[in-house]
């Protein structure tokens, strides 16, 4: 009898313990999230929409384009409909828009002036989606993220030797450490599709990462599961209502929109070099197809695979 009150209160133990582990991961996790005003208060739209903006504070630091400051080069639409594919739509930073309450002007000045706020505001009048969730993510963050799980595939078919943004890359699939990701993604002078190309290599990152981190091996690794979230959490800002299950939620559309059942890509392009007055060379959308593009993004009616991409002659 004595024996089997042990077994009893052994297995008790366990099973507490197994339990207290992952829900105070995630007590912990959550403490470790970082919040920003963003969200607009725009009334929904149909489905869960995420914004993700690929932020690099610079400070002194002149950028490859000349850009001081904090500015963001990567701009990624995350939507999860009520039902259809999910689907994951790059919007290159030239992207001609007007800015709310500044004109028009190319996308990420939106954030430049004003930040997250500016930039939901702006997002969400060029698509028509009230965007539920803002995911800020720090190049220098992502760098430590893809290092914590021991590198990502990543694949690429010509020679690179760019000094802009420091990639040296032969042609095909290398494991690549966090610079070299980073490197990897920001590299758009030496790509002859420019900004098209440097969109489709950021979503091959993010896709690489979220694999990797997925491998059920990590859960009987309570060490790598620490490294990871202090790393990736470290990497990120949120809006004010976001939390770790959002995240969770997020990370599953994100999983789903690059699966084969998924759908990735741009909007529908008109002309890669649309220069407006004194703007510059932008990035301008189709304004015929755009509208029922993202009408069908918002439903779920785009059925899966590839959109979008540079104009066919």
């Amino acid at each position: 009898m004595r024996k089997g009150r042990v077994a009893v209160l052994v297995a008790c133990v366990v099973l507490v313990g197994l339990l207290a582990w992952p829900i105070g991961l995630l007590v912990w996790a959550n403490g470790k999230i970082q919040h920003v005003e963003a969200l607009s208060g725009a009334a929904g739209t149909p489905g869960n929409t995420y914004l993700l903006a690929g932020s690099d504070a610079r400070g002194e630091v002149v950028g490859e384009d000349g850009t001081e400051g904090a500015r963001t080069d990567t701009i990624l639409l995350l939507h999860a409909p009520s039902s259809g594919p999910a689907a994951l739509i790059s919007l290159p930073r030239d992207t001609y828009a007007e800015i709310p309450d500044n004109g028009a002007s190319k996308l990420n000045s939106a954030y430049s002036w004003g930040g997250a706020p500016l930039l939901v505001r702006t997002v969400e009048q060029l698509t028509g989606l009230t965007v539920d969730h803002y995911v800020e993510i720090g190049f220098g963050g992502v760098q430590g993220v893809v290092d914590a799980v021991g590198g990502v595939e990543l694949c690429l078919d010509y020679d690179v030797n760019d000094p802009n943004s420091g990639l040296v890359w032969a042609a095909g699939c290398h494991v690549a450490d966090g610079t070299t990701a980073i490197a990897f993604s920001r590299m758009r002078y030496s790509d002859p599709k420019g900004d098209i190309g440097r969109a489709e290599r950021q979503r091959q990152v993010i896709g690489a990462v979220t694999s990797k981190a997925a491998d059920p091996g990590i859960l009987f690794r309570p060490a790598d599961q620490v490294s990871l979230l202090d790393s990736g959490l470290g990497a990120l800002t949120v809006d004010e209502s976001t939390g770790i299950v959002d995240l969770g939620k997020m990370a599953l559309a994100f999983r789903a929109a690059n699966g084969p059942d998924g759908i990735t890509g741009t909007p529908p392009i008109s002309n890669p070099d649309y220069r407006p007055g004194n703007v510059g060379s932008t990035v301008q959308l189709d304004p015929e197809l755009a509208p029922q593009f993202w009408e069908d993004i918002r439903d779920g009616n785009l059925p899966p695979g590839q959109v979008g991409g540079l104009p066919q002659p």
